[in-house]
């Protein structure tokens, strides 16, 4: 009975949204600066198109790219009540969703946003966000397509009835792990906000010690660099820049394209921007195995040209899963875990799409899998590869040391876990 309310509740929000997208070219986008230096919009505000160059010997070349260059720390806020322990989410449209509707945050907004630069609506609910003494988490974005981008990550417990607007909500902890197995309804920024507050176990035996995993670090980082320069979109080498819009020569990767959005429900009702628009269904797995009794995740180290320092990805992660077998980015080890785990009909912890934000990506999804090893289920470990234990993710995560696509899946993973 309860989905179905929930069900009832999302089909009304759809017919109550409208949500009209018409691709553009990048020089017909109303309000944004093209030059041969970078996209910028007028104001100076929202995010900046800019090129990248990338040096580095932990991959077989070095590149360049255009990358989203953001300087402001948005707000992922969910208010809980802690009564009836439910969340107040929202029915969103953003202009890349797939399927026009998914459930955000309470309060999903960069800075440029919520101090409405844009002239339109204020923000709902954003008081309860603001305030200095709320307990949040900064974590960083896909730092492959955003350089040194973080939002504030906030959960406000709350014991006030609060009357939830046209298109919010207050759902249970059963009806979001409910939406979670559904296709592209839970946005990746709710996930992000809840994978932040998960309660850690009272007992918690980790294979590798905190010590062991820190000269195992210092040993990557000591072989390992990766160095970014920020140029000229216009002398970003192999991609062809546009006014149509910003590709990559051999047709592969991401492209920077124009879009013009009209809605109903936002806080304006029409503007222009550029979108990233992928070329392929991303992938995100994880394996997990119990050691001493404790989960564990097989996570790797990775270096990002968006990101400050290493991080620790999940098990296999990548843009372009079609014809995998000769994607030369992926290891032969990786090959085989895709054919043995995560592509096998076995029973899987979880297997489902869910799209990328689409405030910035165009219609971009990510098929996310988690597989639990048997006990007898042994691999030899690569040497960029490490298990973690469940407690040392959440340490980590607090440490701005999981990438997004591995918090976000370790949080589905553990969703019932959330505060």
């Amino acid at each position: 009975m309860t989905n179905l309310l929930v069900k009832n509740w999302l089909n009304r929000q759809h017919k109550k949204q409208k949500l009209n997208i018409k691709k553009i070219k990048l020089s017909f986008v109303k309000g944004w600066i093209i030059s041969k230096k970078h996209i910028v919009h007028k104001s100076g505000k929202f995010f900046k198109i800019i090129g990248l160059s990338v040096k580095t010997n932990f991959y077989k070349k070095n590149w360049d790219q255009p990358i989203i260059y953001q300087n402001e720390i948005g707000i992922l806020g969910i208010l809980k009540n802690i009564k009836t322990k439910k969340y107040l989410l929202q029915a969103k449209v953003e202009p890349g969703n797939i399927n026009k509707v998914q459930i955000s945050p309470t309060v999903q907004a960069t800075k440029s946003n919520y101090t409405r630069v844009h002239g339109g609506k204020s923000t709902p609910y954003l008081n309860f966000f603001t305030k200095k003494k709320n307990n949040f988490s900064h974590q960083s974005e896909q730092a492959f397509r955003y350089l040194n981008k973080f939002n504030a990550n906030i959960i406000v417990k709350i014991s006030k009835k609060i009357k939830p607007l046209e298109t919010f909500r207050w759902f249970s902890k059963k009806e979001i792990i409910y939406l979670l197995n559904k296709k592209n309804i839970i946005n990746m920024d709710t996930l992000s906000v809840l994978s932040c507050f998960l309660k850690k176990n009272k007992k918690d035996k980790s294979l590798n010690n905190l010590n062991k995993i820190n000269i195992w670090l210092k040993k990557l980082n000591n072989k390992f660099y990766l160095r970014v320069k920020k140029i000229d979109i216009s002398k970003l080498k192999y991609w062809n820049v546009s006014p149509m819009k910003i590709k990559h020569k051999t047709n592969n990767f991401f492209s920077i394209i124009g879009i013009n959005v009209k809605t109903n429900k936002r806080e304006i009702n029409e503007w222009s921007q550029p979108i990233i628009q992928g070329m392929n269904l991303a992938f995100a797995g994880f394996l997990t195995k119990k050691f001493n009794n404790t989960e564990h995740y097989l996570c790797r180290y990775i270096l990002k040209p968006g990101a400050r320092s290493n991080t620790f990805s999940c098990t296999i992660n990548t843009s372009k899963i079609k014809n995998f077998t000769k994607n030369k980015k992926l290891s032969n080890f990786q090959k085989e875990i895709f054919t043995k785990y995560f592509l096998t009909r076995k029973k899987k912890l979880y297997d489902n799409i869910l799209s990328d934000e689409g405030g910035r990506f165009y219609q971009s999804q990510i098929r996310y899998v988690a597989y639990n090893l048997k006990k007898n289920d042994n691999i030899e470990l690569p040497f960029n590869y490490v298990w973690l234990s469940y407690n040392q993710m959440i340490d980590l995560i607090n440490k701005r040391k999981i990438d997004i696509e591995a918090r976000l899946l370790f949080g589905i993973i553990n969703i019932k876990r959330i505060i």
